[in-house]
This record gives C-alpha cells, sequence and structure tokens, in this order.
C-alpha cells in the first residue's frame, strides 16, 4: 500500500511505496522550530521507496537535508548523508492512520506538560 502526501499548497506531492521501518516523535530544538510545535512525528522509509513530485528546497542541519515547499514551508521529508533511509513527517501524509510512534527522541527537551508517550521507547537523545 503506498502512502501519499503532499504540501499545503500542492506544488509538491510524494508516495511512499513501502511501509515504515519506524514511526517516532522528535522534541529536539530544531525539530520544535521546523514544525512551530512543540514535536516531530515522523516515519523512517527507505529513500528508495519514497517518490516526490514538484521541487523542493532544503536546508541542511549537520548531515540533515530538511526538505520542505519552497511555495507554502510545508516541511515534507529529511535525508541524511550516506544513509539509506528518509524520515517523511506525517503532518504532510494525506492519511497518517495505524502509524503509531514506538519511541521518543531528545526527551529531556520534551514539553512539560507533555506526557511520555505509553508504551514508546524513550531515549534522552537520539538511538544508538
Amino acid at each position: 500500500m503506498a502512502r501519499r502526501g503532499r504540501c499545503n499548497c500542492g506544488a509538491v506531492t510524494f508516495s511512499v511505496a513501502a511501509e515504515p521501518e519506524a514511526v517516532g516523535l522528535c522534541h529536539c530544538t530544531t525539530c520544535q522550530r521546523e514544525t512551530g510545535g512543540p514535536f516531530m512525528a515522523y516515519m523512517v522509509v527507505g529513500l528508495a521507496a519514497l517518490t516526490v513530485t514538484g521541487t523542493t528546497a532544503s536546508w541542511r542541519e549537520t548531515t540533515d537535508h530538511r526538505h520542505f515547499c519552497p511555495r507554502c514551508g510545508t516541511p515534507l521529508f529529511a535525508t541524511m548523508d550516506g544513509d539509506p533511509d528518509a524520515e517523511v513527517r506525517l503532518g504532510a501524509l494525506d492519511d497518517a492512520s495505524g502509524l503509531i510512534p514506538t519511541f521518543e527522541l531528545w526527551v529531556d527537551r520534551r514539553a512539560a506538560w507533555l506526557a511520555p508517550l505509553p508504551g514508546a521507547e524513550q531515549y534522552e537523545r537520539n538511538r544508538p
């Protein structure tokens, strides 16, 4: 089953032709600023399974290339130098049903009013 997604204005669309390897939340400052919210929800998929139509812009955070729509600014996905995976933003999917995070990253930066996600592995920083 392919999952589809797009930016707010529709200039960039994408599909993912594989089930995610992992689904998680990240509470790091970079993800908070990228989303304008208290965390980023994303799924990890093989880069080969991601097909993008339209042109994205990106900015670089260390080894991460964070792709977004240059027209409306919607965060879409990230790729990493030398990594065969992509991190697709759940909020950009047309339907994220059934995608339940199994881990949380950078929990030392989680908003004090948010409780840990029940059953999810908790990592003070990145996963090993």
